[in-house]
């Protein structure tokens, strides 16, 4: 009789070290099959061809604070441009005694931006707050009241004004788009009609047309002796063509809510205002954040549009400082300098709609 000796406890079999963490990876997602991995491997290839040499042009032989012409005798990157020109750049031909006032504009911006990016934090009193920065932004930028010396809007440029431009803009172009797909979606002939006229115009011709109508055309209906700000009437004209591409977004968010959800609201005796505010709106306007931020960051960067009706943005004053002899040649750190900074900007609203549209699933 053959006796079998106790089995011994097994321990918990790990699994294959290929399998996990991160050769795991990048078996499972980069040499899955031949020809993820042929595109790896070229991919590899082309950034072991680009990346050092960028790296030693734009690092290890770059110029950091340096004179042009020092720069010109070099093999690497001219960042000094940058150095040099900055507070043009960013000021553009905003008085220098007095550029501590955009900046410190930006900066309350930029904290207003941050705070309402937390959604814990969205009550009236952060509406206040919004009211109560965007006068002290305004009167810094402006002045003339509690001794600040007056600064005439024309000498306003660089990255303030491109905030002013996008920021006001996108602002007020969300909500007219809002209303404009519920005119689009009226049962009144005559709202409806006038809506898909405006949205349908509107999205006909492109932003510069509308640019240039705002500076050149625009003033010769204005009575003798009146005058508009170049700055507001660029602002008009941004506002009403991002709120037309908006409006179309809204509809098609507005279709995407079940007819039970309206008939619901009928049932427990909702008017039509209650019933959008309450149940449609909130759900449609969920449904399209992912395209509605899209438009709002082409938006965004369709400002620099306003070089052709000469505002000096920081598209413009970037290009006016490669006009100057000494910094000529130098385009390519002065434009990599100017697409980090819309990098920034857009990277932050991409984000923060992915974490909204993640807090708002259900």
């Amino acid at each position: 009789m053959t006796v079998y000796e106790p089995i011994e406890e097994f321990t918990d079999l790990k699994p294959p070290v290929t399998s996990i963490g991160v050769l795991g990876w990048i078996r499972s997602k980069l040499f899955n099959n031949w020809y993820n991995s042929l595109l790896t491997l070229a991919t590899l290839y082309l950034l072991v061809k680009v990346v050092p040499p960028f790296i030693d042009w734009a690092v290890i032989n770059g110029n950091w604070n340096t004179t042009g012409a020092a720069c010109h005798q070099s093999k690497g990157a001219c960042w000094s441009i940058i150095h040099a020109n900055i507070r043009f750049i960013m000021f553009g031909f905003y008085p220098p005694t007095e550029q501590w006032r955009p900046l410190l504009a930006m900066m309350l911006l930029f904290a207003l931006l941050l705070v309402s990016r937390n959604r814990r934090w969205w009550s009236k009193y952060l509406g206040f707050a919004w009211l109560a920065g965007l006068v002290v932004m305004g009167l810094l930028m402006k002045g003339g009241l509690f001794g600040l010396p007056a600064v005439d809007s024309g000498q306003w440029g660089g990255l303030p004004l491109t905030l002013i431009l996008s920021v006001f803009g996108l602002t007020a172009a969300y909500p007219l788009g809002v209303i404009l797909a519920l005119g689009r979606q009226s049962r009144m002939p005559a709202i409806r009609y006038l809506t898909i006229v405006y949205i349908e115009m509107i999205r006909g011709v492109p932003l510069i047309s509308l640019l240039f109508m705002s500076a050149i055309i625009f003033p010769l209906f204005l009575p003798e002796g009146v005058t508009i700000n170049k700055i507001i009437r660029a602002q008009v004209a941004i506002i009403m063509f991002t709120a037309a591409y908006v409006a179309e977004v809204v509809r098609g968010g507005l279709q995407a809510i079940p007819k039970g959800q309206y008939e619901a609201a009928e049932s427990l005796g909702l008017n039509y205002w209650q019933t959008m505010r309450l149940i449609v709106l909130p759900q449609a306007l969920k449904i399209v954040i992912p395209p509605t931020v899209s438009i709002l960051i082409s938006a965004f960067k369709d400002t620099s549009l306003v070089v052709i009706i000469a505002l000096y943005d920081i598209l413009k004053t970037t290009q006016s400082t490669l006009s100057n002899p000494e910094w000529m040649g130098f385009s390519t750190e002065a434009y990599l300098f100017l697409a980090l900074v819309y990098f920034i900007c857009c990277y932050f609203m991409s984000t923060w709609s992915r974490k909204l549209e993640k807090e708002l699933q259900t």
